[in-house]
């Protein structure tokens, strides 16, 4: 039996390509489902999380033109685990020429993550083109988030936090991002790789309810990218001002949107989703009572599903012909 099986079958992309974004940095895009269909785009965790075949799998293929893409650093997209121009501005407006070089009107933007902070920043930037908002496991990319990831989280997983933390010599736990950014760019494997992984798997470790080995390790698999890219944004309080995602959100509170938290969510608190579903009057707003952060939970998979199935059949009921797949 797939384990996976309240997932649509898995599918293969009818196109896919390398969009080249700057002097530097070239995108990795996918496109399947149908091709006539409402178009959604899939904003991957991390940052420098990428994508996986498994998140096409979440939308109905016959009803929606699925795009998946790499962040700039990210998956396949290169150079990979590169910070050179690599900001929040940067993959808004990365997000945007994708839109444009696909003939993509509007879109729905479905975000888990650091996927919900980009989705918010884009929409933010661009209402015009968003359709709605389907967002898992917020992160609004605030101090006090990210201060949560290196102090708070020990407070629940004190035996993670201590493995990730005595990574460093005595001296230097004090500031536990400034000791891992030092290594995590040093031009040396022997040094970065190793820390990479120990950032990996703590973040791993912290995103299921129950332990699951198999997690931390496809977490330790991609360490790199995760990790410098996840050290790169937290050291710049991930490109945004104080509080900025909550203070423009006059900007798109006339869309519908799902968001989607586990109540024991230890790496995204479920304070951030709260303050956004109350700001949000009009959000559809689930709790998860019994999982972490991870989406591959069966309960937080079972809920995103059912977002998305809404989002179909309030798509599917609206009189307008371009909304509709042929």
């Amino acid at each position: 039996m797939d384990a996976r099986a309240d997932l649509y079958a898995p599918i293969e992309p009818y196109d896919s390509g390398m969009l080249p974004l700057d002097e530097i940095h070239t995108m990795y895009w996918e496109t399947s489902g149908n091709p006539s269909g409402v178009p959604v785009v899939f904003l991957h965790g991390g940052p420098g999380g990428g994508c996986a075949p498994e998140h096409r799998r979440f939308f109905d293929p016959a009803f929606f033109r699925v795009i998946l893409y790499d962040q700039r650093g990210a998956g396949a997209s290169t150079p990979f685990a590169d910070v050179t121009n690599n900001t929040t501005p940067h993959l808004v407006a990365d997000l945007e020429q994708l839109r444009e070089y696909l003939g993509i009107s509007q879109w729905l933007l479905f975000g888990g993550s650091w996927g919900s902070t980009l989705a918010l920043a884009y929409g933010q930037s661009h209402p015009q083109r968003a359709l709605g908002f389907v967002l898992r496991g917020v992160f609004l990319g605030r101090t006090s988030e990210v201060d949560w990831f290196f102090q708070g989280a020990r407070q629940l997983q004190p035996e993670a936090s201590r493995r990730f933390v005595e990574m460093l010599p005595e001296a230097e736990r004090g500031d536990v991002l400034r000791g891992y950014l030092r290594r995590l760019f040093d031009p040396d494997p022997l040094v970065h790789l190793p820390f990479a992984r120990a950032w990996s798997e703590y973040e791993g470790t912290c995103s299921t309810l129950v332990p699951n080995p198999e997690m931390v390790r496809e977490f330790s698999d991609d360490a790199l990218a995760l990790a410098r890219l996840e050290a790169h944004f937290f050291a710049h309080q991930c490109f945004l001002a104080p509080n900025q995602l909550l203070a423009n959100l006059y900007r798109i509170q006339h869309l519908p949107a799902s968001i989607v938290h586990s109540r024991y969510d230890v790496v995204c608190p479920i304070v951030s989703a709260d303050e956004l579903a109350r700001s949000w009057p009009g959000a559809r707003y689930t709790v998860v009572p019994d999982a972490g952060h991870s989406v591959w939970e069966p309960s937080v998979r079972t809920a995103v599903v059912r977002e998305v199935e809404h989002f179909k059949r309030r798509f599917a009921a609206l009189s307008r012909p371009a909304l509709r797949p042929r």
